[in-house]
């Protein structure tokens, strides 16, 4: 199938107008210009980009990853889908050692049968301190055979786990994951700057939304937030959703961390994509009023709401640039960056990735997602 389009980025380009083939499931050819022969679908004045890949979400559609059955996760990753994210992570929030362990075995299957392409945990090694809308009744220490029994339940499908530098055990635990062949991203977290910067030493390589359930920064202790922006190594995290992050911290980091260490994120739960009301997050209630997620009886944010097109929107309307800085930008932070991170093909639309794809129209919505070849939503 040859497509054309008014604008096409592949990831790290820019064209316009630009043309796509696709073949089994993979991208054959991409060009600027006319296409090469008349096209299968002329896609008009729209914007083609790399199909998201979004590291972080518990859920979506009304369906919970922590229920860890097919049909909710199938509604979860079905929703998402049709906002772009074509690349999904299900995230876990903290649980006991046996609902843990249940949890990653019934997604395991599910990344298996290729429905999910990850498992994220974020905890239950974190600081009660900064347990967000996790229970701090379940967090502990990192043990290093639980955390062995828990990536043999993965069976190879953890792809991250957040663990917060300053309980005990954890810089061994950070070692003990990263020679596993998984991310260790820092977390919910009370750590001092040089507590941080041993744990990126020790391996970690992810800044899980970064500020957010985060020690702040101090002028005589700048805390985790300085040490993972100012490293290299790092990939930081931001839902950029409105509700977590200002859009002039959105864009202190970007300038900061430069074009390739910034990835957008959605924390989303079950109430993405649903009206306002209450929901569960793992065990922890919550309530959604005006769109905005918090534990039930706080003022506690309780992940977002938000899909990746949102994010993607938000970030390219906030960024301070011209529009197509803004998307080449952008580009790199919602599909590309976050996929690095994970140690996934990270290329883009290039001849030999995979033909993933989203297509937006002039106020970027999405009117086409294109998965592995397969359309996945209306175009």
């Amino acid at each position: 199938m040859l497509m054309t389009a008014d604008t096409l980025l592949t990831g790290r380009e820019l064209l316009r107008p630009g043309w796509i083939e696709v073949s089994d499931g993979l991208v054959a050819a991409v060009g600027a210009g006319p296409a090469p022969r008349p096209a299968e679908r002329d896609l008009g004045a729209v914007t083609v980009v790399p199909g998201f890949v979004d590291t972080h979400s518990h859920g979506g559609g009304g369906a919970n990853f922590s229920a860890a059955e097919h049909a909710d996760t199938r509604t979860a990753v079905t929703y998402h889908r049709r906002h772009g994210t074509t690349t999904l992570i299900a995230s876990l929030v903290t649980a006991g050692p046996d609902d843990l362990l249940r949890q990653v075995e019934g997604l395991a299957a599910d990344v298996s049968a290729g429905l999910l392409d990850g498992i994220h945990l974020e905890g239950p090694w974190l600081s009660t301190q900064r347990c967000g809308a996790h229970q701090p009744a379940l967090m502990r220490d990192a043990d290093p055979a639980e955390i062995d029994r828990v990536l043999e339940a993965g069976g190879g499908s953890v792809a991250m786990i957040t663990i917060a530098p300053e309980r005990d055990g954890a810089l061994a635990a950070i070692r003990q994951i990263v020679d596993a062949g998984v991310v260790a991203a820092v977390g919910h977290t009370e750590a001092t700057y040089d507590q941080t910067r041993a744990a990126i030493d020790a391996g970690a390589t992810v800044g899980t939304h970064l500020f957010n359930a985060m020690r702040p920064i101090n002028t005589r202790e700048p805390g985790p937030v300085i040490a993972l922006l100012e490293d290299a190594r790092v990939t930081v995290e931001l839902i950029t959703d409105g509700v977590h992050v200002d859009p002039a911290l959105y864009r202190h980091v970007c300038r900061c961390a430069g074009p390739d260490r910034v990835s957008l994120v959605t924390d989303s739960m079950a109430a993405a994509g649903m009206s306002d009301g209450r929901y569960r997050l793992g065990p922890l209630a919550v309530d959604v009023v005006g769109g905005v997620a918090r534990v039930a009886g706080t003022e506690t944010i309780a992940g977002s709401t938000a899909t990746m097109d949102h994010q993607f929107r938000f970030a390219v309307e906030h960024s301070g640039s011209a529009r197509d800085d803004a998307l080449l930008a952008v580009v790199l932070q919602a599909s590309i960056n976050p996929a690095r991170a994970l140690g996934f093909p990270s290329d883009g639309l290039v001849p030999g990735a995979s033909a993933d794809l989203v297509v937006l129209d002039a106020e970027l919505a999405v009117t086409g997602v294109l998965r592995r070849g397969e359309w996945c939503s209306p175009s």
